[in-house]
């Protein structure tokens, strides 16, 4: 057996493996062997089959299938002991139908695509923007009448005013449109419409055009119940038939409410209540700006890690990669879909080493016992012993897919903090609607 490298160029490589015979013969006489003891063949006992006849009707294919072994062991050998760094899997250069499988020495040729060598400069010359979002006071204001609506009560009115809540039934029988709603008049996006409802009484029909009736199509397909394509530029007339109209009193700020909201004497003042809203808000905002702050580093770094990739090799390799087999033009179209993601993959990968930015087991144990805890105190069990939760966690760690899913979370969150900690960075407190509109324009 021989096996060597050649590199074409410093993203291509082949490896050529020759072998004789003697390197797989012993191995394919021994299944042939076995194949005789257990042959069930017309006309003769069983395991007195000619070996004759065994070799002709399996000879070959055992032969392709110890070659084959050898190969693929020979190979990741080979790989491992010459420390390539490869993108995809090694490919065979002929087909398995050329072959001469009853030659004396065969030879055996693969393509390699090997990873790039590159360098990452985390400092850009442009500061990233990392969002520090506030609860602002409107907002804070607008949170707590939203709870007190949700915890008030229904009052029936007579006539509908600004504030109703108005119960009836959209109808357009030509695009069998008839769902029965609740709306407030502030979702609409023209005054006209909420003039209409004013002063509208239980009974009355109200004509409406569904072009422009709400600035969200989301809100319009939830009011008429029509599928997502349907409702993007659904231009027609619609009734709206009244069935009953209330006013919702708002719940009072006292200690029962707050109570219900947080546990008994969690909070015990509306200066309290309003502190609390701010803190849970900010949590989940925090979480939203991590997330653009990744982003962004994200883009930053694709764009600016300048590195060839080994292309050809790579649309090839897509071709059989997958479920299914893709011509030539399905796996570019592939290649091209993917490539920014594969950059980022390397990109990701150098930084984790360089930096050992590493995930270990204990971590991930600990992360599942924090996860643990936390879903323990929602139901009040505030004090689990450390038993109850090692136990837990192990059927957790005992599951590969919520390892992987765990190992993930923090191999994201470790790379943020070191993101925070090295990435040139500016901090801009900033209100949520602003965040909104900044980040997302």
């Amino acid at each position: 057996m021989n096996i060597s490298r050649t590199d074409l160029d410093a993203l291509n490589a082949t490896i050529n493996i020759t072998l004789d015979r003697t390197d797989y013969q012993e191995k394919v006489d021994a299944v042939l062997i076995n194949y005789r003891k257990t042959a069930n063949i017309p006309g003769f006992r069983k395991g007195h089959v000619p070996m004759g006849m065994i070799k002709k009707q399996y000879g070959q294919a055992v032969t392709a299938d110890e070659v084959n072994k050898i190969l693929r062991e020979q190979l990741d050998t080979f790989i491992k002991e010459e420390k390539l760094d490869l993108l995809g899997n090694p490919l065979p250069k002929a087909p398995e139908q050329e072959l001469d499988w009853s030659a004396d020495s065969m030879n055996f040729e693969f393509e390699l695509g090997l990873a790039p060598e590159f360098e990452v400069e985390l400092k850009s010359k442009k500061a990233i923007t990392k969002y520090n979002i506030v609860a602002d006071a409107k907002m804070i204001d607008e949170q707590i009448e939203n709870v007190q609506k949700q915890y008030g009560k229904l009052v029936p009115q007579n006539a509908v005013e600004k504030d109703s809540e108005i119960t009836g039934t959209f109808k357009n029988e030509a695009h069998e449109i008839e769902n029965t709603i609740t709306l407030t008049l502030d979702k609409f996006k023209e005054k006209s419409a909420s003039k209409k409802f004013v002063g509208s009484k239980v009974g009355d029909v109200i004509s409406l055009e569904t072009k422009g009736l709400y600035t969200d199509d989301h809100d319009l397909m939830h009011a008429l119940k029509v599928n997502h394509d349907k409702v993007h530029g659904l231009d027609i007339p619609v009734t709206f038939e009244i069935t009953e109209i209330n006013k919702r009193e708002l719940a009072e700020l006292d200690q029962e409410l707050f109570d219900k909201l947080f546990g008994k004497d969690v909070v015990k003042s509306v200066t309290e209540l309003k502190e609390k809203i701010k803190e849970d808000a900010e949590k989940q905002f925090a979480q939203q700006a991590d997330q653009k702050l990744l982003n962004d580093v994200t883009e930053y770094l694709v764009d600016s890690t300048k590195f060839d990739l080994p292309a050809s090799f790579l649309q090839k390799w897509l071709q059989t990669a997958g479920e299914k087999p893709l011509d030539i033009d399905q796996a570019k179209e592939e290649y091209e879909k993917s490539e920014k993601s594969l950059r980022y993959q390397l990109i990701e990968g150098k930084i984790i080493t360089d930096n050992k930015v590493q995930v270990t087991i204990e971590d991930i144990k600990g992360h599942a016992k924090d996860m643990i805890k936390g879903q323990m105190a929602q139901f009040g069990q505030l004090d689990p012993s450390e038993e109850e939760l090692n136990n837990i966690a192990s059927r957790i760690m005992s599951n590969q897919e919520e390892v992987k899913r765990l190992s993930e979370q923090l191999n994201s969150s470790k790379l943020l903090d070191f993101f925070k900690e090295n990435a040139k960075l500016k901090t801009k407190e900033v209100s949520y609607d602003k965040f909104i509109k900044e980040a997302y324009a």
